[in-house]
């Protein structure tokens, strides 16, 4: 029956051990500040060296147009309709101002000074250091791709001269003077900057330019209906944000002045060309009335002829005030407005009158007719032609004085205070990400670990645990820090621990395990123990030397046999000869008394593993090796057998079978349980039954301490006066 039971450990799966958790971060603390440090740092440095931004701002009122007040009221009320400013909003932002505020301060053309890369510019600006100021007036850089973005660099020499390069080309030039030369136009106004300062000039596309100038600028309805816009423009020159944001201001108000006189000047050029026709028509009337006077000597209107001639004439100007207010109102109603109705059905009224009129004019004598008809229209073209007249003046003066319905309030100002980097948001971003990262990398660790962290890990499957063994404290800052490599074998310990310090943690748990071990031998067949593992550098010969050193102590007789004939290193650790070993033995060169050494630091013998035999497995299997576990069996009270790893050779399996105890070590963290169990199915398909499992290296946790069980056995002596 195998040793190892497969226990199903029922588990709640939303249990969370937030004492684990918090110990886990306690003792990975060191990580946590540096990565939170390194982050903060980062950041520190960002706020410090990244460019600032400057943000202008100014503000217009746009005066809303009269409408209709039950429209207004039925728009409000709608969900879904767009803001009066809305359109005013998207003329702002459109390509036809941003366009001509590119045109007027040339901002096809960046100018950027030559600093060292990344560091440079923020370093400038600390130290105090003068930005060169370079006015470019005139540019134009030839390009042969439509992708790339021509570019020139600019040396200054002095004040008014400098150097360009452009297609490894160099060109001297002077301020005031435009330089036009192989794929160059340019013309540079002013230089401030001292001598040696390097400038990189390009040339984007108008189209780029005002992609560009969008990015950076915003407009803001101050409130619904308020007829108030809050311009923004961001970027590192206050100075160029306030002539940027001051030339939109000024162009949107002059193409909104240019947009309301536009409707006056197309209707005083139709009054111009209509004025002389309408005063060609009236001389012409006058001419007609004032010849058939004459040619019927004078003949006069009756008084009811002229009380009807007043009234056509005064129906006739009514209609034509009406045909003037019929022209604006269909610019703002359809015709099913009530408004519009209204003014059809009055010019109807009117028209029926005037065909009334018309039927008394008709029952009057012939003479009559005529008079009347010739004052009639002489009348009403008088009248048409002074309403022409007083018209062609108003909109004289609407053109002239036109201002538009936007004024601005607030000229453009740049800010003091840069908007941009925000330091201290920017520090606590630094610190709370840096702690975030840290505190995953610990989460991911403790995800992907597999190693086992505490004895009941390995009870949980059924497997007694007969000591855990801590780090030494003589080794444990080196152990700890080199967790994740691996070493040659015997690196980890160059001394002999239970002589050197017999104090330490290490030891004083290896003291309970000869304890343990005591009871466990009692009902074995032999006094022979073998301490194998699963894995190489899991502590098996740290174990079984102090454990001999340690029996040794209390005055029994010990015999140390180093079994690992392929990489052992206890010679090495006892300062002993490695020659006439236990392959020696095997192989029948020398008798056993010969291979016994005596380790005399720390009272027991010893048998080194020998010189490295071509065939170790074949050595174990003879019949040499029961001859002299028999003989020694005999002859010493405890015999101590340092074995190979199970997992990378079969030699444990094979002495396992002569041995009467069987103990496995596994490596705190290091091995998995998953290797453990496997290590001991292997000794039991060889027949060997193991008693149980040592945990050696354990380190002091404190997700140890704030989780349940063991501890570890952590505990110490001190000194107290």
């Amino acid at each position: 029956m195998s040793s190892v039971k497969n226990r199903t450990v029922e588990k709640e799966a939303d249990e969370i051990d937030l004492g684990r958790l918090v110990g886990e971060l306690i003792d990975h603390r060191k990580l946590i500040i540096s990565v939170t440090a390194l982050f903060t740092l980062i950041a520190l440095l960002y706020a410090l060296f990244a460019t600032p931004i400057y943000q202008a701002d100014a503000l217009l009122q746009v005066e809303q147009k009269q409408g209709n007040a039950i429209l207004n009221s039925l728009s409000q009320m709608l969900p879904d309709s767009q803001p009066q400013s809305a359109p005013e909003i998207a003329l702002l932002q459109s390509r036809m101002i941003l366009g001509k505020t590119v045109d007027d301060l040339n901002l096809q053309a960046k100018i950027e000074q030559s600093y060292f890369p990344l560091l440079g510019k923020g370093w400038a600006r600390l130290v105090g250091e003068k930005k060169g100021i370079l006015v470019v007036s005139r540019l134009y850089l030839s390009s042969d791709s439509n992708t790339e973005i021509p570019k020139l660099k600019l040396k200054v020499k002095d004040a008014n001269n400098y150097i360009v390069t452009f297609n490894d080309h160099e060109f001297e030039g002077k301020v005031g003077v435009l330089l036009d030369s192989n794929g160059i136009s340019l013309k540079v106004d002013s230089i401030e900057a001292k001598p040696g300062t390097e400038f990189v000039i390009s040339y984007v596309s108008k189209l780029q330019a005002i992609t560009d100038l969008q990015e950076i600028f915003s407009v803001a309805d101050q409130g619904k209906d308020t007829g108030i816009l809050s311009l923004s423009l961001t970027g590192p020159d206050p100075l160029l944000l306030e002539k940027t944001l001051n030339s939109i201001s000024n162009n949107y108000l002059a193409q909104n002045v240019a947009r309301q006189a536009a409707q006056d000047a197309k209707s005083l050029e139709f009054l111009n060309q209509q004025l002389p026709k309408v005063r060609n028509d009236l001389d012409i009337a006058e001419d007609k009335l004032n010849q058939y006077r004459r040619q019927k000597d004078s003949v006069d209107l009756s008084l009811e002829a002229k009380s009807v001639l007043e009234q056509i004439v005064n129906v006739d100007n009514q209609l034509n005030e009406l045909t003037f207010r019929e022209s604006e109102i269909s610019q703002l109603y359809t015709k099913e407005h009530p408004t519009y109705k209204a003014l059809m059905e009055k010019r109807k009224t009117l028209q029926d009158e005037k065909a009334k009129l018309n039927e008394r004019v008709s029952a009057m004598p012939k003479t009559q007719q005529d008079i009347l008809q010739l004052s009639r229209d002489v009348d009403s073209g008088q009248a048409v032609y002074m309403q022409l007249l007083n018209r062609q003046q108003e909109l004289n003066i609407a053109k002239s004085s036109a201002i538009g319905n936007v004024r601005i309030i607030d000229d453009a100002v740049s800010q003091p205070k840069p908007v941009k980097p925000k330091k201290i948001i920017i520090v606590l971003v630094g610190i709370v990400l840096g702690g975030m990262i840290s505190i995953g990398i610990v989460l991911l660790r403790i995800f992907l670990r597999r190693g086992i962290e505490s004895p009941e890990q390995l009870e949980e499957l059924g497997i007694n645990v007969y000591a855990s063994i801590p780090i030494s404290e003589t080794f444990a800052n080196k152990t700890l820090q080199n967790t994740k490599l691996r070493r040659k074998a015997g690196s980890e310990y160059q001394s002999f621990l239970a002589v050197d310090n017999p104090a330490d943690l290490a030891i004083e748990a290896i003291r309970g395990l000869r304890t343990s071990l005591h009871f466990a031998m009692m009902e074995a067949r032999n006094n022979v123990l073998m301490i194998s593992g699963a894995s190489p550098n899991a502590g098996k010969t740290f174990v079984s030397s102090n454990l001999a050193a340690i029996i040794a102590q209390t005055g029994k007789k010990v015999l140390f046999i180093d079994t690992d004939m392929r990489k052992g290193y206890t010679h090495k650790l006892f300062n002993l000869s490695n020659d006439n070993g236990l392959s020696d033995v095997l192989s029948g060169k020398i008798e056993v008394s010969k291979a016994i050494k005596k380790v005399s630091s720390a009272g027991f013998d010893y048998i080194s593993r020998g010189m490295v035999p071509p065939n170790p497995a074949e050595l174990l299997m003879h019949r040499r090796l029961g001859e002299l576990i028999t003989l020694v069996s005999q002859s010493y009270d405890i015999v101590i057998l340092d074995t190979p790893p199970i997992l990378a050779v079969t030699d444990a399996a094979i002495i396992g079978n002569y041995v009467g105890t069987t103990l496995l070590i596994a490596r705190f963290e290091q091995n998995t349980t998953k290797e453990i169990e496997v290590s001991f199915k292997r000794f039991e398909q060889s027949g060997v039954i193991v008693k149980g499992c040592i945990l050696n290296g354990v380190v002091k946790k404190a997700s140890s301490y704030y989780s349940y069980g063991y501890s570890h056995y952590g505990y110490s002596y001190t000194d107290k006066n």
